[in-house]
């Protein structure tokens, strides 16, 4: 079933730093919902938009501790139970040999987790997302808010963003 999406309003800056400030300020207005959108990743923008920490790490650290046990038991199983050889005397399960594939286990559970949470948390891949302007992946940055936000009023918002400083405000359909 297709995602609805819904239009609002976007202010586009052409200077990184008053897209900060004006993030702040839409955030001190009471907006929630708001976006910001920007071409590469802009210092201060996490704080100024009220984004909290993400999940992510801990997903990451849980799949590398799933990945080291899961190598730990998978060498111990194939060298101590499944097929025990006695090779020169050594223990049929020396720790130190087995570290290479446990590490390599580690990072491979870790990575693919990592990669598999950033997808579920961004809802990727999105098939034909909206496009509010093609600038904004060079060298324009914008902030959009959402209709279905508190406190939307058209008239209030695009003067608030033209009072910020926007170079210019677009009415978007779908987002």
């Amino acid at each position: 079933m297709a995602q609805r999406r819904i239009g609002g309003i976007a202010g586009i800056w052409t200077e990184e730093h008053a897209v900060v400030k004006a993030a702040a300020k839409t955030r001190e207005k009471g907006f929630t919902k708001f976006d910001a959108i920007t071409p590469y990743p802009v210092h201060g923008m996490e704080e100024a938009c009220g984004i909290k920490r993400s999940w992510i790490p801990y997903v990451t650290f849980v799949a590398g501790m799933t990945g080291l046990l899961a190598g730990l038991w998978l060498t111990w199983w194939t060298s101590a139970v499944n097929w025990p050889i006695n090779v020169g005397g050594k223990p049929f399960f020396s720790l130190p040999a087995f570290i290479p594939i446990m590490f390599e286990l580690t990072i491979l559970f870790a990575a693919l987790c990592s990669v598999g949470a950033l997808f579920y948390i961004t809802n990727m891949p999105s098939i034909d997302p909206p496009t509010i302007d093609p600038d904004l992946t060079s060298h324009k940055f914008a902030i959009f808010i959402p209709q279905n936000d508190s406190g939307y009023d058209e008239a209030k918002i695009e003067s608030f963003f033209k009072e910020m400083g926007a170079a210019e405000v677009k009415k978007v359909t779908e987002y």
